[in-house]
């Protein structure tokens, strides 16, 4: 992720940059972001940088400390099970579009998704599944054509992750979570919209039932491409 192309008045690159930094888990809840820092790495000047803060505090990624300036805000679990739900709604939604939308190209690539996370499972492969996890979600946001909708879960996906990577590396998660996946594959491959839909809905309902039994959070970590459990 370069930011060597930015242009000072801009803010509007370093905010996609620094966003997908800490959806990536770059930085992590309760981290400092220096604006001089963050100008150096992402080539912006630092009114761009404070911009870029300010509206990322606005989209709840960052929050500001009295006289220790901006910081990745640490999501309770509360409102991390919240910002799932509402994403079941959301995701549902692209889901259905998805499976109303697919090409045959497309079909080929979901199906290719599909193989690769069940050999993951089979030789427990947490993080090529975990990237696979991701890839999906994203693709199947990106064929649903829903760009406001892939907009909103992008924000709502990075308050989260930090729950989400704690839940995916749970021993066996995987094992509990790939039917689903396959489940929303092989709708959407299908082009049957109310059962993408569906599956999408029961996936989401089962990250949210299992973020509820876990412990309180411990100290925040998260790794890149960390995606949905």
């Amino acid at each position: 992720m370069s930011g060597t192309h930015h242009v000072p008045s801009q803010s509007g690159p370093v905010v996609e940059a620094i966003r997908a930094a800490i959806v990536s888990g770059d930085y992590v809840p309760d981290q400092r972001l220096v604006e001089t820092d963050l100008s150096e790495r992402f080539s912006a000047s630092r009114g761009a940088v404070r911009s870029a803060l300010l509206q990322l505090g606005n989209e709840g990624l960052v929050e500001r400390v009295p006289h220790r300036g901006a910081r990745v805000r640490a999501v309770p679990l509360a409102e991390a099970i919240e910002i799932l739900e509402v994403r079941m709604a959301v995701e549902g939604l692209c889901a259905a579009k998805a499976a109303e939308r697919v090409t045959e190209a497309e079909i080929a690539e979901l199906r290719g998704i599909r193989e690769g996370m069940a050999a993951a499972v089979e030789t427990g492969a947490v993080m090529t599944y975990s990237e696979l996890n991701n890839r999906l979600h994203r693709r199947m946001l990106e064929m649903s054509g829903q760009r406001t909708a892939g907009g909103v879960i992008e924000r709502l996906r990075g308050q989260a992750v930090r729950h989400q990577f704690r839940l995916a590396m749970q021993p066996g998660r995987p094992s509990v979570s790939l039917p689903e996946h396959l489940a929303i594959i092989d709708a959407i491959c299908s082009r049957d919209p109310a059962a993408a839909e569906e599956a999408a809905r029961q996936h989401l309902g089962s990250v949210i039932r299992a973020l509820r039994g876990t412990a309180a959070p411990g100290p925040g970590t998260a790794v890149p491409d960390s995606g949905t459990s």
